[in-house]
């Protein structure tokens, strides 16, 4: 039964996902864990918009496939983010416009290249790390995912796009979604003086939220 619910909700928030414009073409993944470790994730050249939960793929920890079609080709970045945070049952991976636009940026701060706008950026986003760039399917992806996971549930993969983990599915896509508005903000305020979140202030919701 389990299985079966997380399968109709990958369907449901990845439509959600490409109805709202945060998921295009082939684009962009999502998985879940199960109780016993295996981990669903979609398939490779499916749509988030055009999901069917019998065909979403699913794979042993060490990544062999056990059901379903083939796995998205970034599948081993998944596993070495759940590796990584034993407490994420998901995990969602975007091209979304603005966090991607955000990824092309020159950044000084390669540990934090979003600076602290809003309360609920930093509760649910958190810092977030540019990881180096790799061609896509590059295996070596995984350990640059695998090293920057340990102490961050978000990560920006350089000219490439957000990866999030959650405690829930729909915790990771609303902290997606919670990113990718923070990034248009981002650009909408541009080079204007702004008023960031201070230390204690990030300090505080961090000990109230966890971030």
């Amino acid at each position: 039964m389990e299985e079966e619910h997380l399968r109709k909700e990958m369907v449901r928030y990845g439509a959600l996902l490409y109805e709202r414009g945060l998921a295009h073409g082939s684009a962009g993944n999502l998985s879940v864990r199960l109780g016993d470790g295996a981990i669903l994730i979609t398939p490779t050249n499916s749509s988030l918009g055009a999901l069917s939960p019998e065909r979403i793929s699913k794979l042993s920890q060490d990544g062999s496939v056990l059901a379903g079609d083939l796995p998205s080709k970034e599948s081993f970045f998944h596993i070495a983010v759940y590796e990584q945070r034993p407490a994420a049952k998901a995990i969602v991976h975007l091209h979304s416009t603005y966090s991607v636009a955000l990824s092309c940026l020159c950044h000084q701060d390669k540990d934090n290249v979003l600076p602290p706008l809003t309360a609920y950026q930093v509760m649910r986003v958190g810092r977030l790390p540019l990881v180096p760039y790799f061609r896509p399917g590059d295996i070596r992806l995984a350990d640059a995912v695998r090293r920057t996971a340990s102490g961050h549930k978000a990560m920006l993969l350089a000219n490439h796009g957000p990866v999030i983990a959650g405690a829930s599915l729909a915790e990771a896509v609303h902290a997606c979604e919670e990113l990718e508005e923070t990034a248009k903000v981002f650009f909408a305020l541009g080079s204007r003086p702004v008023s960031l979140l201070r230390c204690e202030e990030v300090d505080e919701l961090q000990a109230v939220f966890g971030s």
